[in-house]
């Protein structure tokens, strides 16, 4: 697997939203302004790409999960967010969580990704990073560890 991704994270009720922020800092040169063109079709192939550079195994132990791409984040969140995750992650979730759960979602953000990357290589490996990212903190992976890991 590629590189390594960020974030800080907050709980709201019922499940957790963990956000990948830019490994360079907040303050950048970037307020969602793209550096990079690349076409919302060519971001959710690399999205894709990025998603099938996980390990079958792992893939298969991902359990009501989505993953979704937007162009920017909301209103209220960091607007150089690349990547959120909001649910519960497997290693939280009891007996309670299966009856009626909606999907956990991993949103990737496009514009930000493009607004600190110089080209589309580092484009795609941004995203591969992010995704990962996120895809940890679905396995109940935090922060902190990631930190540890060199992903964030």
């Amino acid at each position: 697997m590629p590189g390594s991704p960020p974030g800080p994270g907050r709980r709201p009720p019922g499940g957790r939203r963990v956000r990948h922020l830019d490994a360079r800092g907040v303050g950048g040169r970037h307020h969602n302004v793209p550096v990079v063109t690349m076409s919302r079709d060519r971001f959710e192939d690399a999205v894709r790409d990025a998603l099938d550079l996980v390990p079958a195994e792992l893939a298969a132990q991902m359990d009501n999960v989505v993953v979704l791409v937007e162009d920017d984040p909301p209103a209220d969140e960091p607007q150089d967010l690349l990547g959120l995750y909001e649910g519960v992650a497997l290693t939280e979730r009891d007996s309670w969580w299966a009856a009626g759960s909606l999907p956990d979602r991993i949103t990737i953000f496009r514009n930000p990704t493009l607004a600190i990357c110089d080209t589309e290589d580092e484009v795609v490996e941004e995203v591969a990073v992010t995704v990962v990212h996120e895809i940890a903190h679905h396995f109940g992976i935090d922060d902190e560890r990631l930190h540890e890991l060199g992903w964030a």
